[in-house]
């Protein structure tokens, strides 16, 4: 008896510039993709995300601390930490005595997912209002110098990348700032420390 052969489905067509954008960030960055559209970045693997409110982001911007590259969506701001950064957040809040309170900071690690940003030098004018867009864009090798905690014997530095302690302490503060600055009606006050 002869087997039937069923005619084979085309794999769904993707839209060229998604195309484009996986390519960018497997080909030259060499960053994990999946799914799409949009395309999602892998987290776990390359990077983390430590991600937080866009006004307290944005606080988080003009202070004095090192960063990698940023990302805004919508109303939520991302920065992209050291892999492995995202299973240190709860121990580091509390150790920096923010531990139980409610503070908007979450990060993503393994198994997590973001949607990624047009690749930079894509005119914002293309992007739909609400897009991740890049407020730092990432370079290729830039998994090197992401906030890290210093390992042992080594001090955080130029040396060894920014330091996750610092971000994560900075963070924290704006998140309970920008939340308080909410509670009074949109009006931010003063603290009278820093």
């Amino acid at each position: 008896m002869a087997a039937t052969v069923l005619p084979t489905v085309p794999p769904p067509r993707v839209a060229p510039e998604e195309d484009a954008c996986a390519a960018w960030y497997g080909k030259v960055l060499g960053w994990t993709v999946t799914g799409g559209p949009p395309v999602q970045l892998v987290t776990g693997v390359g990077f983390d995300v430590l991600e937080l409110p866009s006004d307290a982001g944005t606080a988080l911007l003009r202070r004095p601390v090192a960063t990698g590259p940023v990302a805004v969506m919508g109303r939520r701001m991302r920065f992209l930490v050291a892999s492995g950064s995202a299973e240190e957040l709860d121990g580091l809040l509390d150790w920096l005595e923010w531990g139980g309170v409610a503070l908007d900071l979450t990060a993503l690690g393994a198994g997590g997912r973001i949607t990624a940003p047009a690749p930079p030098g894509r005119p914002l004018g293309e992007s739909p209002r609400g897009a991740a867009v890049w407020l730092r864009p990432p370079e290729q090798g830039c998994e090197a110098l992401l906030p890290a905690l210093p390992g042992p014997g080594r001090a955080a530095g130029p040396a060894h990348g920014p330091d996750l302690v610092r971000l994560v302490a900075a963070a924290a503060t704006e998140c309970h700032r920008a939340r308080l600055g909410r509670r009074t009606n949109g009006v931010r006050q003063p603290l009278a420390f820093s």
